[in-house]
Parts: C-alpha cells; structure tokens; sequence
C-alpha cells in the first residue's frame, strides 16, 4: 500500500486533516479495496510507486542494464571532455595577449578562470580512458566476437576505478572555491570587452553520438564541472541500483557513493553561488509551469511532481521525514528544453482485467461520494470523523483511477538519447504542457546544468501547485455544480487553413464516475469539416467543458478552448453558440439535463456492432440521424472513389471488406484508420454489405407495395408527389439516411464520364440493396411477388427517387430548440 501512504501523507502534509487515532495503514486500505474476488492489485507489486531498486525478471536482466548504464557513462565522459577542452581551447591566446599592450585578460585573470580546470580534465580523462579499456569487450561483443565472452562481460569490475576516481575528488574543491571569482570576472569581460563577448558567446563542443557541434556561453561552460560534481553521486547511486548485491562492485561502490555523498554535501553547505544561475542572454532561470504527472518507469506508473523552468524540465517525487518535519523532493531526473523532441498518443485501451478493475473502482467512487454527501448533510457541512473517513477513501479511489485509466501519453526524448514517458489524464492538460515546452524550447536558450540538489531542495517553496488533482478535495458547492446528463452537438467548423480530417474531443472535470471525455468521428477531407453529431457526458460536479480540436494525419491539436458551464442557462434547453479554438472556431450546442445519477455498471462498456443491427438502434446509440458507418464510407468516397472507374460496380477484395467489417463492430477508431488506408473499392463495397445485412431494408417492407403502384402512374408529377409522401411517412432515421446516400449517388452520377456510373447503373446496384419486398409471417398475409416483378421494382424506385430534381435535404442530427448567443 506504499501508493495509498505516500499520497496520504501528502495530502496531510497539504494541511488536510487526519484524526491521529485512525490508523493509516493497509488495514483502511482493505476498507476501500474490499471484495470477495480481491479485484483491486496489492500496490506494493503491480504498482511500484517511488521505487528505489528496480525489479527484474532475471539477474541477466539486471547485468544487461548495468552494461547499459556503464555505456551511457561512458558516452557522458566524452560529452564532458569535448566540454573541458572548448573550456581550455582560448587558454593559451589569452595567456599569450596578457603580455601585449591590449590584453584582453590580465595574467591573474587568466589564472583565475581557468583555475584547476586542467587538473579536472586530466582527471576525467584518466577515467575516460581506463573506463573505455574495460568496457572494450563489451563494445567488441556489439561488434561481432562470439557470444561465449557474454558472461566475462557481466562479470567486469569497474568499482577500482570508481574509488580511485572518487578519492580525487579534492581537484574540484579549488575550482569550486574559486568558481564565483571566475564567473565575475567572466561576467564583466563580456559587457566591457567586445573581444571576449564574441569569444564568450561563441563557444562550440561537439556533443551527442552524431558529433553535431553545440553553442555555449563561456559562462555555461564553466558551469558544467559544478553540474558533474553532482552527477557523479547520481551515476554511483543507479550503478548500485543496478548491481546485484553478490557482484565483487557491490561493497567497493557503496564506499564511492558514501565518499561522493560526502564531498557533495561539504560542497552544498558552502556553495551559494549555484542557487540563481544566468543562462545564456542574461536571462535567470524561473519556474514556468508545474503539476501532478503519472510517468512510467520500470515497468510500473508512479506520481511525480514536473517542473518547467526557462531552460529545463525537472522530475521529482515527495518524500517524507520524521513526524513533525516538513516534506521535501527528491530528484528523479532533468531534460534540458534545447532539442528536446516531443510526441504524444492516446493510450492503448485497457485490457479485459483493468477494465473490470476500474469500472468497479468508479463504482465504489460513486457509493462512497453519495455516502459523503449524506454524512455532510446530517452535520450540515461540517466534517463529522464518520464523513472524514469517507473522504479519505474517497481521496484513495481517485488516486488509484488516476493512476491506472489510460490516458495520454507525452514522449519526450533529448538530443542525448535520454528519453521519458509521462501520463496526462486529459487531451487539455497535455496540450498545455506541450505548448510551454515548445514556447521556450523556441527561444534556444542554452541550459546551464542545474544543481539538482539546491534546484530540488527549492521546489518546495517554488511550486505553484499544491494539492494533488483530485476533485474531493475541492469545496463541495452543489449550486455551482452540475450532476446529470451533459448534451454537446457538435456541429462543424471553419477557418482550417487546408483541407484536413479532424475531429473535436469534448472533456469536463468532477468526479469520474463514467467517462469524462468523448469525441467525434473524424471529419471528411475538407476545410470546413461538418458533423452535427451529439455527445453525452454524465457529470457530477463540473463546472467547465473543454473542447480541442485535432487534425488526425498528423495528430496536431490545432485549437482549444475551455467554457465555464452554467446549468442555469442550458437547462433543458439547447444553448448554440459559437467558440474560438485559436485559428479554428466550431459550433455547438449545449445542453444540461439535472438528475439523479444510476450506479456505474461494474461491467465495463464494450463496443457495439453496427451490422445486422436494425438501423435505428445504431443511430440511437451513436445520437445521430445517419449512422456514421454510412457518413464515413460516403465521405471517403467522395474523397478519391468520384472518378473510379466502376465503383460500387466492381467489388473490393473480400478479406478487406470482412476486415473492415470487424473494425466498424469493435472499434470505430481503428476502422476509421483502415477507410481511408485500403483500396476505395473496398469503401464502397463494406457500404453495400452493410446496407445488404441491415435485418430490416433502409426502405421499410412495408412500403414496398405502395412504392410499387406508385411506379405504375403515367403522370410524373403524380408519381413524385407519391413518392415523396411516402418517403415523409419513413421513420427518421430511415427518411434521412436514404436521402443521404440519393444525394450522394446523384453526385457520383455526375462523374459519369469518367467513373462510368450513370443513375441507371446506380440504381441497379443499390435497388436489391435498399429495397426488399414484405416477408409473410404465421399471423400475416403478404402478397406474393414474382422474383423478376420484385427486382424491376427495386430498380425503378430507386431510379425514380434518383430523378426527383428537389429532394429534401437529408438532416444527421434531430433540429433543435435552441437559444443563439447574443
């Protein structure tokens, strides 16, 4: 339960009170957790939160990420050489002008910029090389050697040179002594001397395995021997992370990092200097953003605590002491924004065993807040012991949702190869993160490494939030907030400045009993993509919708907005309004609908077919008058099928067509990706099979015989004010469906000349399709119907209908009664 404790300490760290006489430990947890299946994980197995030994599966797993991370340090070193020897290159020239009579650094300058820096680079370069000579068998196994030298790779030593190392240690305390002096008189220089400007802000190292050539301040540079001093406690604390504890390294490097741990801590005690660093263009470093993060590190998810500032991004976890003493960070890892690649994703669906999971979490989650409520309202809001136990359980099932539903994934890799994997519970959230990091990374401002002990020490006060992302511990304030249905019809939008597919994701906050998020379906190939498709939410406790608009080629938020819900205005009522999402703006209507909420199934949703399912029902479920299957394929059609030659005419590959098939029942995302990826013909064709199965034809069977005398008049007028009368007497969905695939098929028509498909062909193939004559049942009577009477009347009602210049047009979603915003 190492998860609940450490969030629970938080919150009680965060001024949220805990009766001293509860116990905080596994057995309240059981109170929350507690099923007779034991569906909830044990934390401390499937969730390793703050871990600070990994766990592997093999010890050869183990070894094999020592080899790694002895690597990666190997790789740093020559980083940090390339480092030294640009620090040193001007040495020499400006030794040598000291003596001319326009020096630009006196000798005593000289002296004291480049103080012990030599010693520091014979240092590591010692290192560097006999850490190389020991790695050798290792790169000559990537190499090619044979694999028997696998084992003799393991098993290398390195500790003797990390104690030899280590035991130098002292070379860094003069530069240290002497770094403020060094970096007044660098400072001073570059604004009085226009000659070390140019050299100060000039200075080039070769960096990263592609040997690219990076710019630094002469001030930055010389920060880097204060930032290695402090890596290298880290580099010894996860090489002991990594080495099993019966490996001849183990005790040797407990007494590196006992010896390294030491020195640093004489270093921080009388180094202030380091706390307020100048980056590059006289900027200081600041905290621009910070928040609660999920990330995902060795194999589990654990809460983190992430930091923007100017020049970096910085991950930390909350530890506590001693009771009565303050909490404080401890670091996990930093990512200079210079580089930094960014790439983010929807999560994978959960799988069958976490869905049941969490759908019984909210189902908890709901109990235990209708349990709240009542224990507030019997106490007329003040906290009761009975209801501050409840909201800690509460406080539980939230941090457990938030840390397993899946959510948006946020990929950031350095220039270093270093990458981090981060989890955001809404699209929004991300977005914003996103935006900050792009904005500095823009400015190319250089990072001065950080001290990360004296950097994490501060985020304590530096933090500007406070309180984990949970909604118990808002103010319960059921007048300003909303518990019911949430109905939002997206409508369309404009001012794209090309033609996309997009789609709009629609997310509010509160309680996550159901689903706090929903989207539309992709939009077709157009700058002013249409839907008017209607999304539910069922909300307790929002208070704001957010809305974003994403491009689907290459996943690009173009837009987003937040609206402030007010249930007085939008009660039962459509509010249409217009909202600016940045250079995109899309419409909608709103409404809310107050009510009692039902229990949340403890059997997760699963998706619903589509075929063989009365049409209706489809559009009923999806909230629409045409379901999207028929939207889709019509869309993509019309995208790139208008001048094929044959289509609906000449058949897909009927594997595809089953394939896509399967999609649209399981998972509309991943048929939407399949439509617009497979051969055209194969659209077309999963449209016709659709229409084909539908267990009651688009044109009811029971006009089949009224359509068939209507096609025996001789006037034309006649005949299609019949037909159309009785096209008015279809059922909704039916009507508008119909009229959406006569307008489509009349604009395939005008392609005639190149797709060969007249009305004539188009009604051939979709007569027998869309229309199916009456089948007698043991209580009814149908008139029989010649099978050569029934095909030519199938045909020629739809070649009628085709003909009728002035068909209505064809609605997707039921009109509204709605409310313009002034």
């Amino acid at each position: 339960m190492e998860l609940f404790e450490e969030a629970l300490q938080y919150l009680i760290s965060s001024g949220i009170p805990v009766e001293e006489n509860e116990p905080v430990d596994s057995e309240f947890a059981h109170e929350v957790f507690e099923d007779e299946n034991d569906w909830i994980p044990h934390i401390s197995e499937e969730v390793a939160v703050f871990p600070d030994t990994p766990t592997y599966k093999s010890p050869e797993d183990m070894l094999n990420k020592r080899l790694q991370l002895l690597r990666e340090i190997l790789i740093s070193e020559e980083i940090y050489l390339n480092e030294l020897e640009t620090l040193l290159m001007p040495m020499k020239a400006l030794r040598a002008s000291a003596g001319t009579s326009q020096p630009v650094l006196s000798i005593e300058q000289v002296q004291t910029v480049f103080f012990q820096l030599p010693e520091l680079l014979a240092l590591h370069t010692e290192f560097h090389s006999n850490l190389r000579d020991k790695l050798q068998l290792c790169l000559d196994l990537e190499l090619g050697l044979p694999l028997q030298l696998h084992h003799e790779n393991h098993d290398l030593s390195v500790g003797d040179l990390f104690i030899k190392f280590v035991s130098q240690l002292g070379v860094y305390r003069g530069f240290i002594d002497n770094y403020e002096n060094a970096v007044e008189i660098v400072k001073k220089c570059t604004q009085s001397d226009p000659r070390f400007r140019t050299l100060a802000q000039s200075m080039k190292s070769t960096r990263g395995s592609d040997n690219c050539r990076a710019m630094y301040t002469f001030e930055a540079l010389l920060y880097k021997p204060l930032d290695r001093v402090t890596k290298t406690t880290l580099v010894l604390h996860d090489l002991l992370k990594h080495t099993p504890t019966d490996h001849q390294d183990s005790v040797v490097l407990q007494e590196a990092l006992r010896v390294s741990s030491s020195f640093l801590s004489g270093v921080n005690e009388g180094l202030q200097c380091k706390t307020s660093v100048t980056i590059s263009r006289g900027e200081r470093r600041q905290l621009v953003r910070d928040g609660f993060v999920v990330e995902v590190c060795e194999g589990g998810r654990s809460l983190r605590h992430l930091f923007l500032y100017t020049d970096l991004l910085l991950c930390v976890k909350l530890k506590y002491g001693a009771m009565g003493k303050q909490p404080h960070y401890r670091f996990c890892w930093y990512m200079p924004i210079t580089g930094l690649k960014i790439t983010w994703a929807a999560e994978q669906e959960a799988s069958a065993d976490l869905q049941l999971k969490i759908s019984n979490m909210r189902l908890k989650l709901f109990h235990l807040r209708r349990a709240f409520r009542q224990f507030m309202k019997e106490k007329k809001g003040s906290l009761s012991r009975a209801a501050d136990r409840c909201k800690r359980k509460l406080e539980t099932c939230e941090i457990w949702l938030l840390t397993h539903e899946p959510s948006f994934i946020l990929d950031l890799h350095s220039p270093s190869s270093k990458s981090h994997t981060i989890h955001l519970p809404s699209l929004y959230e991300l977005d914003e993160w996103r935006e900050a990091i792009n904005k500095h990374k823009a400015e190319d401002v250089e990072t001065v490494p950080p001290d990360l002990l004296s950097l994490t020490n501060s985020c304590v006060k530096l933090r500007m939030t406070q309180h984990l992302p949970l909604c118990c511990l808002q103010p319960d304030e059921e007048e300003n907030s909303m518990c019911g249905s949430v109905y939002v019809i997206v409508h369309s939008a404009c001012g794209l400045q090309q033609p996309a597919s997009v789609y709009v994701c629609v997310e509010v906050d509160g309680f996550e009993i159901s689903d706090r998020r929903a989207q539309t379906c992709l939009s077709s190939y157009s700058p002013t993509p249409q839907w008017d498709q209607e999304l539910v939410l069922k909300v307790d406790g929002a208070q704001h919708l957010r809305l974003l608009c994403v491009s689907q080629s290459e996943e690009n938020i173009m837009g987003r907005a937040v609206i402030q819900l007010n249930p007085v205005e939008m009660l039962k009522k459509w509010k249409k309004m217009s909202v600016n999402l940045g250079s995109v703006e899309v419409m909608l209507s709103i409404k809310y609908s107050p009510h009692v909420l039902e229990p949340p199934s403890s059997v997760p949703l699963q998706h619903k077919p589509v075929f063989c399912v009365l049409i209706g029902d489809v559009a009923r479920q999806e909230h629409v008058l045409v379901p999207h299957i028929v939207r889709s394929c019509v869309d993509e059609v019309e995208r790139r099928g208008l001048e094929e030659e044959g289509i609906y005419r000449i058949s897909g590959a009927s594997n595809e067509i089953q394939a896509l098939k399967h999609a649209f029942n399981t998972n509309y995302w991943e048929a939407m990706n399949k439509v617009r990826n497979v051969d055209v013909n194969v659209v077309s064709g999963t449209l016709k099979l659709y229409l084909r199965e539908l267990p009651e034809p688009l044109i009811p069977a029971a006009h089949f015989q009224s359509l068939s005398k209507a096609m025996d008049l001789t006037d034309p007028n006649l005949r299609a004010s019949t037909m159309l009368s009785e096209l008015q007497s279809f059922p909704d969905v039916n009507r508008n469906t119909l009229l959406f695939l006569l307008r489509h098929l009349k604009w395939v028509a005008q392609k005639e000349e190149l797709n060969k498909m007249s009305l004539s062909n188009l009604a051939t193939v979709f007569g027998p399709t869309l229309m199916r004559p009456p089948v007698a049942s043991l209580d009814q009577y149908a008139p029989p119907v010649d099978i050569s009477q029934e095909v030519e009347v199938q045909v020629h009602v739809i070649y009628r209908y085709l003909q009728i210049p002035n068909l209505p047009e064809a609605l997707t979603t039921k009109p509204l009664d709605t409310e313009e915003d002034p």
